[in-house]
C-alpha cells in the first residue's frame, strides 16, 4: 500500500513539473483550447510574421493553444483600401485562408475606426472634409467590399471600434464631425447588408469605465429597438497590475449582457511595467510618453519572483471571472502570441519590455498556462 501511494505521488509531481497545460489536479488538458472548450473560445491576434508563415515558432503554438483567431492589422481600413478604390487583400487573404484551414473562429478587426484609417477617407481632392453623403457612401464602399469578399468566411466583425470616450461622450472623429452619431448604425447596417449570418461587434477599450460602460448599453439598446444587428461587445481587456478591478469589471460584464448581447474579451494583456501615469490605463495608441529607466525596470528579462506571481494571480483571477461568466462570455482571445511580439514592448513607452501573453519570448507556456488551465470546470 505505501508503494503505491508512493508511485501516485510521484506521478503527481511529473505531472505538476510538466509544461503545457498539465497541473496538479486529476484532470489534465494538454492545450488552452482544450481546457476551455465548451466554455468559450480561447484565441489570439496574428501579425504579418505569423500570417505569411515566417514566425513558424508562434504558428505552432497557434496551431496547438488556441481555436480562434483575429487580424492584428491587417484588416485595418488604412492596410486593406490605402488609396480610394484600391484595395490590398495580400494579407487579409492568407489571414483568412489560415483560419479555415485550421478550423479557427475567424474574426475581422476592423472595418470603421478613426484611428489607421486612410486619410483620403475624410477628405476631397483639395484636403477638405467630404459631405456627409459621400463619407457614408465611401464607409458602404468599404463595408461591402470587404465584408462581402469574406461572406461565410469570417464569423464575425469588430464593425465599429473604440467610437466613445471614458465619460460616456462620442469621440470626436471624422466620423462622427462629419456624420455624427449615425455612423455606428450605418456601419453595423451595412455589415449586416454585406454578410447577413455573420456576427457583428462592438469594440472598445476601457469598456469598464462607468461612463463608457453605460453609454455603450445605451448604444446597444438604442441599435436593438431601431431593427440593427449587434451580437456582442468586445471588451478589449487591456490591464495592468493596478487596474482595472475585478469588480468593476464584472460589473461591466453584467451590464451588456443586461442589454441583451454576448461579451467577448478581445484583446488580453496584462502588463507587469509600471505605469508612466499612475491610473492611466488607457488604449490610445496615439499615447506615448517618453522613456525613462525607472518605468521600464525588467529590461534584462528577469522579472522578481514575487512581482511575477503577482502578475500569475491577477491573470488567474481574470480568468476566473470569465469562466464564472461563461453562458454571456464567449470568446477570449490574447491581443499576440508571445511576450516577444505584444504591442506592449514599444506602448505607451518606447523601448520597454514587457511580459504581458501567455508565451515567452521563447514561445514556451509560462507556469501560469497550467495554473489558468487548472481553472476550468471540465
Amino acid at each position: 500500500m505505501k508503494k503505491m501511494k508512493y508511485s501516485s505521488f510521484l506521478f503527481a509531481l511529473v505531472v505538476l513539473l510538466s509544461g503545457g497545460c498539465d497541473g496538479a489536479k486529476e484532470k489534465q488538458h494538454e492545450t488552452l483550447k482544450d481546457a476551455f472548450a465548451g466554455q468559450f473560445y480561447i484565441g489570439t491576434a496574428l501579425n504579418e510574421w505569423q500570417i505569411t508563415g515566417k514566425d513558424t515558432a508562434a504558428v505552432n503554438v497557434v496551431k496547438e493553444q488556441f481555436n480562434a483567431i483575429v487580424a492584428e492589422n491587417c484588416m485595418k481600413s488604412g492596410e486593406i483600401q490605402p488609396e480610394e478604390g484600391t484595395f490590398d487583400f495580400s494579407l487579409a487573404d492568407p489571414f483568412v485562408d489560415f483560419g479555415e484551414k485550421n478550423n479557427l473562429f475567424t474574426t475581422g478587426h476592423c472595418l470603421i475606426w478613426h484611428s489607421q484609417a486612410p486619410r483620403w477617407f475624410f477628405t476631397d481632392s483639395l484636403g477638405n472634409d467630404v459631405s456627409r453623403e459621400l463619407l457614408i457612401q465611401r464607409m458602404k464602399t468599404h463595408i461591402e467590399t470587404v465584408v462581402g469578399r469574406y461572406k461565410g468566411r469570417i464569423k464575425g466583425w469588430d464593425v465599429v471600434n473604440e467610437a466613445i470616450m471614458e465619460d460616456g461622450s462620442f469621440r470626436n472623429s471624422k466620423f462622427y464631425q462629419i456624420i455624427g452619431e449615425d455612423f455606428i448604425k450605418l456601419a453595423f447596417q451595412f455589415a449586416h447588408e454585406a454578410d447577413p449570418d455573420a456576427e457583428l461587434y462592438y469594440n472598445d477599450y476601457n469598456e469598464w469605465y462607468p461612463g463608457k460602460r453605460d453609454a455603450i448599453v445605451q448604444m446597444v439598446k438604442k441599435l436593438k429597438a431601431e431593427g440593427i444587428r449587434i451580437d456582442a461587445v468586445g471588451m478589449q481587456g487591456h490591464i495592468g497590475l493596478d487596474g482595472p478591478s475585478l469588480d468593476d469589471y464584472e460589473a461591466a460584464i453584467t451590464a451588456y449582457t443586461g442589454a441583451g448581447v454576448k461579451v467577448m474579451i478581445t484583446e488580453l494583456d496584462l502588463s507587469i511595467l509600471p505605469s508612466p501615469k499612475p491610473g492611466d490605463l488607457s488604449a490610445d495608441i496615439a499615447t506615448n510618453f517618453e522613456y525613462r529607466k525607472e518605468i521600464n525596470p525588467y529590461a534584462d528579462g528577469l522579472v522578481p519572483q514575487e512581482k511575477q506571481d503577482e502578475w500569475d494571480a491577477r491573470m488567474v483571477d481574470f480568468f476566473k471571472l470569465f469562466l464564472k461568466h461563461a453562458d454571456a462570455v464567449s470568446r477570449v482571445t490574447l491581443w499576440g502570441v508571445s511576450d516577444r511580439g505584444s504591442w506592449k514592448n514599444d506602448f505607451p513607452v518606447r523601448g520597454r519590455t514587457d511580459y504581458p501573453l501567455l508565451f515567452d519570448r521563447n514561445y514556451e507556456p509560462k507556469p501560469v498556462v497550467a495554473k489558468i488551465c487548472n481553472e476550468s470546470p471540465l
